[in-house]
């Protein structure tokens, strides 16, 4: 199982990048002098960015850092585009704007010749991030604390939730993040057909479809909110292995990778949250593995929102499938890119890319 879970992410390797930081950053300071640590990326979390932790020191500072930037073209990205700019305004927005935890941010780099593709880079938090690989509900410390704490982290991130959705949009500070309002008439709408669109792109590199999830589009259709509820800031990627926690504690101290965020209705945030530990729970079954049935259960995730923000999303088995055929999308995406890797190879049945074929199915049966 844990070949099957890790990810290779970069063909660069960490001496490439560390001389290439090194004349961005003597460049970027104007200190000849100035100089980049040894590079390291993060092993347990993350599939699409690129996430580079370095310490640097130049003539007017020093400290430690986390440079955020695309994959390389070559590594068969995760995502077509990535708007590092985007991202960076985003967690601009949010540290000005609400006391949601974000790192601090030091730089935007445009010039793509630097590393191939923009990035930014923000000042390193200290604390502890549920571990993807191998998955937290498999082992570790969210696994290690005491129910209590299980509930308190749990709390604790979903008020962080209603945080980001309680931002103040009305004055159209937010709207670089909204789709392109040819897509569709809603938030929705747009976000649906984006969707869409990503699958379909998915599909032309992969060169086969996935019939599972072209199913599960197709009950997201027939099963469409009769009305459409209020969009926000949505994270995108809302879960808590996106989030750094305090080392010693289970409170938040930053919400980390905002490469998906749009605006769009908040049941897409709080059901990908539950949705995301459903699937780990359902892989690691499927090996016998103990887990953590208890937590992120939607019907309390309901209650535990509803108790930070005011407001009742409902019960979020739209939201659910829906994140169900999104996740489905990317991570046939990932096992392209582990192909490409070569660490995976295609089977007869295009939709064992995806992991959770059984689960998917059970989730639209009527």
């Amino acid at each position: 199982m844990s070949d099957e879970m890790n990810v290779v992410k970069t063909s660069r390797t960490p001496a490439e990048l560390r001389g290439r930081l090194q004349a961005w950053l003597v460049a970027a300071t104007e200190d000849p002098d100035a100089v980049i640590g040894p590079v390291s990326s993060p092993e347990s979390n993350g599939m699409s960015s690129e996430s580079l932790f370095f310490d640097a020191t130049w003539k007017e500072g020093s400290g430690s850092f986390v440079a955020r930037g695309a994959p390389a073209a070559s590594d068969v990205p995760v995502f077509p585009t990535y708007d590092l700019q985007k991202q960076y305004d985003l967690i601009d927005l949010v540290a000005r704007q609400s006391s949601v935890p974000v790192p601090a941010l030091a730089w935007m780099e445009t010039d793509p010749s630097h590393l191939d593709q923009p990035f930014f880079v923000m000042h390193k938090v200290a604390g502890r991030v549920p571990p993807d690989i191998p998955p937290y509900p498999m082992g570790g410390w969210v696994r290690d604390l005491e129910p209590a704490d299980q509930v308190a982290l749990q709390k604790a991130s979903v008020a962080t939730l209603a945080g980001i959705h309680g931002i103040d949009i009305s004055d159209g500070k937010a709207d670089f993040l909204e789709y392109d309002s040819a897509l569709g008439e809603t938030p929705l709408r747009r976000h649906f057909a984006v969707e869409k669109a990503y699958y379909e792109w998915t599909c032309e590199g992969a060169g086969r479809r996935f019939p599972t999830i072209e199913r599960a589009f197709e009950w997201v259709e027939a099963n469409w909110p009769a009305l459409e509820p209020e969009s926000r800031i949505s994270w995108g990627d809302s879960r808590i292995g996106n989030m750094m926690y305090e080392s010693d504690g289970v409170n938040p101290v930053a919400v980390l990778d905002w490469e998906m965020a749009c605006i769009a209705p908040r049941g897409l945030d709080v059901g990908w949250m539950c949705f995301m530990h459903t699937f780990f729970e359902f892989v690691l079954q499927k090996y016998g593995v103990d887990t953590m049935p208890s937590m992120l259960r939607p019907e309390d995730v309901r209650e535990q929102y509803g108790e930070a923000s005011g407001v009742d999303v409902g019960d979020l088995r739209f939201e659910m499938v829906y994140n169900a055929v999104r996740h489905a999308s990317i991570m046939s995406r990932v096992h392209h890119r582990s192909v490409h890797f070569g660490t995976e190879t295609w089977s007869d049945d295009p939709d064992d890319a995806f992991r959770f074929k059984e689960l998917l199915e059970e989730m639209i049966a009527d």
